[in-house]
This record gives structure tokens, C-alpha cells and sequence, in this order.
């Protein structure tokens, strides 16, 4: 007699999170690389993305090194039934440049293992980190306007290159960005597990231009509101985007 054996599928879940509004208004200032945290609108919007996230069982969250992410994965995290946990990744003095360099290894915990079954490890980058924004960074988007030409700051903002004077275009933030995402997020989503990512706007729309494999041209079209999801499950060696198409209100000019 033929034994059929069922197939199993892992299936791992990525959720991409932009912050909630910074201190500095999205509409008003371009923030970029200014470490500040949520406004009150900010943790309203955290708070709706945690509400919508409870039931979503997270395995394990990264974040970038600016204080609005962190704060914002903290509110999200607080919705889940285990703790989240920052791990403090290993380094490697190295005796040449006198510095210290992250292993970036994900699996080296900095807390007991018997407690790791009820801890979500969150791992922070610079990697995910929101563009520099060189000579307009902090500065009113108005002013920078009528300094530049609105077209011209419209084409730093969202083309994909090239960036602002003495700051990152959107390809120098892919360029730092996806290798971090293939080597420590692909891995554990491959095993199944269900990770959040919380990030920024440049950060995550270079995320989104590497899984949808979307082109130089149309990367301008995708844009990310403060507070606002996109939920890719792995199926089949890829990622398929699972909540609608990026609406009006994602790709409002913010």
C-alpha cells in the first residue's frame, strides 16, 4: 500500500511598519537622520498598528537605530503575549582600525536561553535607518523649495536617484538596506517565522523595490503614510504581498 505524504509548508510573515509622526511634522520638515521621538499623533498611530497586529503572533523584530522606530515597534510589541526583548549584538575589536565591529549574528542572545521562549528578540541597525538627508536635513521643506525649485526637491525626495547635496539618494539607502534584509530577516523567514520590521519611509520603500521587484521609474509611485502596514507572507521562495495595493493615501506626497 502507497503511504501519500502531505507536503508542509512553512510559512514565515513579514510586516513592514512605518513609524508614526515624528515630533517634526512629515509635512512640515524633512527629518532624516534627527533622532526624535513620536508625537502625540505618532503613538495614536502606533497604538492602531498594534490593535491590528494582536492577534499576529510576532517571532522576532528589527528596527533602525532612530528612537521614533524604536519607540514605535515598543507600543506595537506591547500588544503581543510575549515581552520584546533588545539584543545587543556581539562585536569583534579589531586591532587594525582600533574599532568595534558588529558580528551581526542572529543567533547569539544576550539573555538566558530558558527564558527565550517568552522574549521577542528585537535587533536595531543603522542599516534600516531613514536617508541622510545632507543639506536639507531638519530644514523646513518649504524653504527648501523655494531655495531649490519644488520639482527639483520632488526628484531628491523620490526618485531613486540621484539625492540631495552631500546626502543619500533612495539607491545609496537600497544599497545598505537590502543586503542587511537578505542576510538576517530572509533566513528566518525561510524557517516560518513571522517578523516585524519597523522602519522609515526611504527605508522601506527600497524594502518594497527589492520584493516586488518594482523598477527605477515606478519606485516613485510607492510611498509609505506614517503608521501604515504592508503584510507579505513566503510562499514558494518569495515574498506575496498580502493587504491591498499601496492606495491614495499611501502614496500622498508626505
Amino acid at each position: 500500500m502507497q503511504i501519500s505524504r502531505q507536503k508542509v509548508v512553512i510559512t514565515g510573515h513579514l510586516i513592514l511598519v512605518r513609524h508614526g509622526e515624528p515630533g517634526l511634522k512629515p509635512g512640515d520638515r524633512l527629518s532624516g537622520w534627527i533622532d526624535i521621538p513620536l508625537s502625540r499623533k505618532g503613538i495614536e498611530e502606533a497604538l492602531e498598528c498594534a490593535k491590528a497586529l494582536e492577534n499576529i503572533e510576532i517571532d522576532l523584530a528589527f528596527a533602525s537605530n532612530l528612537f521614533r522606530a524604536q519607540e514605535t515597534l515598543s507600543i506595537i510589541l506591547s500588544a503581543q503575549k510575549k515581552t520584546g526583548a533588545f539584543i545587543h549584538e556581539r562585536t569583534e575589536f579589531n586591532e587594525q582600525t582600533g574599532s568595534k565591529e558588529s558580528s551581526e549574528r542572529l543567533d547569539w542572545y544576550s539573555y538566558p536561553e530558558k527564558l527565550s521562549e517568552n522574549l521577542i528578540p528585537i535587533y536595531t541597525t543603522p542599516a534600516l535607518n531613514e536617508r541622510y538627508y545632507g543639506q536639507l536635513q531638519g530644514r523646513k521643506k518649504q524653504k527648501m523649495e523655494e531655495k531649490y525649485g519644488a520639482e527639483q526637491v520632488s526628484r531628491w525626495r523620490w526618485n531613486f536617484e540621484p539625492g540631495p547635496p552631500e546626502g543619500e539618494s533612495l539607491k545609496a539607502v537600497y544599497e545598505r538596506a537590502v543586503p542587511y534584509f537578505q542576510n538576517n530577516i530572509m533566513p528566518a523567514l525561510k524557517n516560518g517565522k513571522n517578523v516585524l520590521i519597523c522602519a522609515h519611509q526611504s527605508s522601506l520603500r527600497a524594502l518594497v523595490k527589492y520584493i516586488e521587484k518594482v523598477s527605477d521609474e515606478d519606485i516613485r509611485e510607492i510611498r509609505f503614510s506614517t503608521g501604515e502596514l504592508a503584510i507579505y507572507h513566503y510562499s514558494e521562495g518569495k515574498l506575496v504581498r498580502e493587504n491591498e495595493e499601496l492606495g491614495p493615501e499611501l502614496k500622498r506626497n508626505i
